[in-house]
């Protein structure tokens, strides 16, 4: 099925960030969430070693930068993002230096840039949640490790990621739990430039240019849209420098990666036209997006109270911007990373109406009613994923060996940290 105006930037793709500093800044990261990260590719087991830098003698260690991610942004535009976002962390106005020292220190490292994907999180910070329960939450740049390894190796205590991240990891020792789910249907779309005549559906992929990243995960996936299309699944790749966008118009790709609730916004509110394809429609199963926040199980096992708070104030700031989309874009617009990093309000409220209305954190309704929580794991939609992937021989050790079998969901993540989505609505005072 045509996706018609909406370009896709996956974690794979480098794109531009729509900011009242300049329509090409490069620094997000839709954390669209699923990410080959680099340092899952290239770094074969998970270190002890802690990767820091100090915002200075009173404040919070951060990780060194993110690398690339599934379809992901420009890598130079996050280094230059992550540096002031590093430097927010350590002067915002929730800082721990600031803050009441009876309340427990707990850092969240964002998978990329500020983006409606993290926004529950600061919607929480914004709204006292996480002092309400005796938290008081520093929120860092992502590093160079990225999000999972520092998670891993405890420089961060919580991060954003997904589901297949983790399965990822894990594979290579990474011992990360999926706390909540936040994202429960794909956003991932794969487009080309609208002007390309020459691409009408998947199948036109073949023989064509991919830009990418890097990663087995995306070859496989475009592989399996193209021959479900019809085609052969055969293209060439081109690794992208600094913009999916630029590396399409330039002619040097002919299609890549996006995110419908943001790049795909992007797209429509400022351009380029593109024509995309969602994966749901061309055989790709379950759902790779199953965006979330992540923790160690080294730290689940001393700090699970600590756990439960931080998962109900994040339930509750997701739950609160999924009903009150408008106030939530403001509130991350106006915070110290928003305004670092130069966010459009109209963009930000335009991404989360596309969130909303196409109900990618479930539906509204029911969670209002509290017949659904908003980050209950689908553990099935993950399992159908992995499966897929292990079929496609995604899938390596640490040592870059093929594995025996395929992850499973089970394994990657638990509810039991979960508030009951009636007792969030109760929180929050709505009936």
């Amino acid at each position: 099925m045509l996706f018609p105006g909406i370009v896709r930037q996956d974690s794979h793709h480098a794109q531009g960030i729509p900011t009242d500093k300049g329509m090409n800044k490069l620094t997000h990261f839709w954390g669209k969430n699923r990410q080959d990260k680099t340092n899952i590719a290239n770094n074969n087991t998970y270190s002890n070693k802690k990767i820091v830098k100090s915002c200075g003698k009173n404040g919070h260690k951060s990780g060194n930068k993110s690398s690339k991610a599934w379809i992901s942004r420009s890598l130079s535009g996050l280094l230059s993002m992550a540096a002031v976002v590093g430097l927010t962390a350590c002067s915002a106005p929730g800082a721990a230096s600031k803050s009441d020292s009876s309340l427990t220190k707990v850092t969240f490292m964002m998978s990329w840039a500020p983006d409606t994907n993290h926004i529950g999180v600061f919607t929480a910070r914004d709204k006292g949640y996480f002092k309400k329960l005796g938290l008081d939450v520093t929120i860092l740049a992502t590093s160079q490790a990225g999000a999972e390894q520092s998670v891993s190796t405890g420089v961060a205590d919580f991060a954003l990621s997904n589901m297949s991240n983790v399965a990822n990891a894990n594979i290579k020792d990474g011992q990360l739990s999926l706390l909540m789910q936040i994202q429960r249907k794909p956003s991932a779309i794969w487009c080309s430039l609208k002007s390309n005549k020459s691409i009408k559906s998947p199948r036109d992929f073949d023989g064509k240019t991919f830009a990418t990243f890097g990663g087995n995960e995306s070859d496989a996936v475009i592989k399996r849209m193209i021959q479900k299309d019809g085609g052969k699944g055969i293209f060439d790749k081109v690794t992208v420098g600094t913009s999916t966008f630029n590396t399409l118009s330039t002619g040097k790709a002919d299609f890549g990666g996006f995110y419908a609730t943001w790049e795909g916004v992007q797209a429509q509110m400022y351009g380029p036209a593109l024509n995309c394809f969602t994966e749901p429609d061309y055989g790709i199963p379950g759902n790779a997006d199953e965006l979330g926040i992540i923790s160690s199980n080294s730290y689940l096992s001393k700090h699970p109270q600590i756990a439960r708070k931080f998962i109900k104030a994040v339930q509750e700031g997701y739950t609160y911007s999924y009903l009150h989309p408008d106030d939530a874009a403001q509130i991350l617009v106006s915070s110290p990373e928003g305004r670092s990093a130069g966010l459009k309000p109209a963009f930000v409220r335009r991404s989360m109406k596309v969130i909303t209305q196409g109900q990618y954190w479930g539906s509204p309704a029911q969670i209002r009613k509290g017949s659904l929580t908003l980050g209950a794991i689908d553990f099935k939609a993950g399992q159908k994923y992995f499966d897929f992937l292990f079929e496609s021989g995604s899938y390596a050790d640490s040592k870059g060996r093929p594995v025996s079998h395929a992850p499973q969901a089970s394994e990657q993540g638990t509810d039991k940290y979960l508030t009951s989505q009636k007792d969030i609505l109760a929180a929050l005072g709505i009936k």
